[in-house]
């Protein structure tokens, strides 16, 4: 016997490619739903034809007005309603968050039902350090909004996880080259599918790779941090620090020359207090 859900407002993922990879739990919360809110109802339609699930659908994406959003919120006291994306995890470079908080605001029920999602995926087969990562989604499709947007994180000590589409992947590549080098990196495409693939090189290797080419599939890129560069040794920190105290107090002489080398700023200020003693 299927279970009774509890009213409130059930965030679904679905399979990315593979329908295998939906989850029992998911199986059985979209079977059980009063309504299910999907980006495309005729994509949705497909997995609850494969599961043998017959729910009404109402489409819920970024269009979907505020009115249509009350709508929802004041059903969720009766009735489980059931959110889903077209693949993988609701939210995650989807429409939902709005919703979300609504739902929270009105004190109404909101749970999770995890399971697929291609950053996550991808990141798994890449090969690159998972410890620490900041996820991009979708880069913005002007060229130099999306040449400040991967300026703005260049710097940043974690693996860069994008999504990008075949027509714009080679554009995409291409201005990651050009601001972030020789960094270690993977394109994973069709992750799930019978094609599935997942290539690594360096940033420039991938873009030369797949320079004016538009591959067919989802795709997600992952750009390794940037590599680690030795701190200033004592030496020169002293001949930075005699050159900045000649012009600058020994406060702005530290803080000057501790964001040029890149040095913790109490290291330069405890030489340069040391230094302008002598």
């Amino acid at each position: 016997m299927e279970k009774i859900l509890a009213p409130g407002l059930h965030i679904v993922a679905t399979p990315i490619g593979n329908l295998g990879d939906l989850s029992l739990r998911g199986a059985e919360t979209l079977r059980n739903a009063d309504r299910i809110l999907a980006e495309d109802t005729r994509v949705t339609a497909k997995l609850l034809a494969h599961i043998g699930a017959k729910v009404p659908m109402t489409r819920y994406d970024d269009h979907s007005s505020d009115a249509q959003r009350d709508a929802i919120v004041a059903r969720l006291g009766e009735q489980a309603i059931a959110l889903v994306s077209d693949a993988g995890t609701p939210l995650i470079s989807d429409p939902g968050y709005k919703l979300v908080r609504a739902a929270r605001s009105a004190g109404h029920e909101v749970r999770t039902v995890p399971g697929p999602c291609a950053a996550i995926a991808g990141l798994s087969v890449s090969g690159l350090p998972t410890d620490r990562f900041l996820f991009l989604g979708f880069l913005p499709a002007k060229a130099k909004a999306r040449m400040d947007a991967i300026a703005e994180v260049a710097a940043v000590r974690a693996t860069l996880v994008v999504y990008e589409s075949g027509p714009r992947l080679s554009d995409t590549l291409l201005a990651l080259s050009t601001l972030l080098g020789e960094r270690e990196a993977a394109v994973a495409r069709e992750l799930t599918k019978l094609h599935e693939e997942c290539i690594t090189g360096t940033v420039p290797e991938l873009a030369k790779r797949w320079a004016g080419s538009a591959p067919k599939g989802e795709i997600v890129i992952m750009i390794g941090p940037p590599p680690e560069v030795a701190e200033a040794g004592d030496d020169e920190l002293d001949a930075a620090l005699d050159d900045a105290l000649s012009r600058l107090s020994p406060s702005r002489a530290a803080a000057a020359v501790a964001e040029h080398l890149g040095v913790p700023r109490k290291r330069a200020y405890a030489r340069a207090l040391e230094r302008s003693r002598h």
